[in-house]
């Protein structure tokens, strides 16, 4: 993917809790060995489940600069697990759609946004959104993700003319911390978080970032965004208990 989004899925944790953060977005990434380990195995993994799915496609291995066994032995890993996902879809859909490395824009909320999502599958009424983590760092949860949430949006973006989606499964596959981890929104759960939350936070973090500098207020923003994402995650809640 070329191009890097100001408000980002990847960035937007911290722009959604702290709208006036997102002005650091606007000065330009510099590249670092970890974000190149990433793209090197995102790049195998693309490899391996398209030629798992029969498609023609060129072992990227000789260009790699990171390559190394640990990096063979996940991307075969995540492969695996997203055959497997797809041949569990088989069980209730005979074809589901399955893409890789999708392009998604979120400009349905969130203006001039845009990313790449690692694998969709769609069939019939639920739709999967899977996501490679390569990092070693920090263990990443798919429950309450917000990134997570908006490579969701986007599929269903894409989606849902062409299929009645009404259940949206978002898995993170992070095999260096042996963590595959599962959350699952209907199709109402989700556009609510996008109307109520994302699409808010997204209008105050442009401003901010247009702008070049944090709001006067910008610390009492940050507690407004914080105690509406609590609220609305209380009320997720309540509606699954109820």
């Amino acid at each position: 993917m070329s191009g890097h989004a100001l408000l980002s899925p990847s960035s937007s944790e911290r722009w959604i809790n702290c709208p006036p953060s997102a002005k650091e977005n606007a000065v330009s990434d510099t590249g670092s060995t970890y974000a190149q380990q990433g793209t090197d195995a995102h790049a195998l993994c693309e490899y391996k489940v398209k030629k798992a799915l029969g498609h023609k496609v060129r072992d990227p291995t000789p260009d790699l600069e990171f390559y190394d066994e640990e990096m063979e032995e996940c991307a075969t890993a995540y492969c695996e697990f997203i055959m497997e996902v797809v041949q569990a879809a088989k069980e209730s859909c005979p074809d589901p759609l399955v893409l890789v490395e999708q392009r998604l824009d979120f400009t349905r909320w969130v203006a001039e946004s845009f990313g790449t999502a690692d694998c969709i599958i769609v069939a019939d009424g639920t739709m999967t959104v899977i996501d490679f983590k390569y990092g070693l760092g920090v263990l990443v949860d798919a429950e309450n993700n917000s990134q997570m949430q908006m490579y969701a949006l986007g599929a269903l973006n894409l989606f849902e003319a062409l299929y009645d989606i009404q259940i949206i499964r978002m898995i993170i596959f992070q095999p260096r911390r042996d963590n595959i981890s599962t959350a699952e929104v209907t199709k109402e759960e989700l556009l609510r978080w996008a109307n109520e939350i994302l699409v808010p936070a997204a209008a105050l973090a442009a401003g901010s970032a247009a702008s070049g500098r944090p709001a006067a207020s910008g610390r009492s923003i940050t507690s407004r965004w914080h105690s509406m994402i609590l609220r609305f995650r209380i009320h997720l809640l309540t509606m699954k208990s109820a």
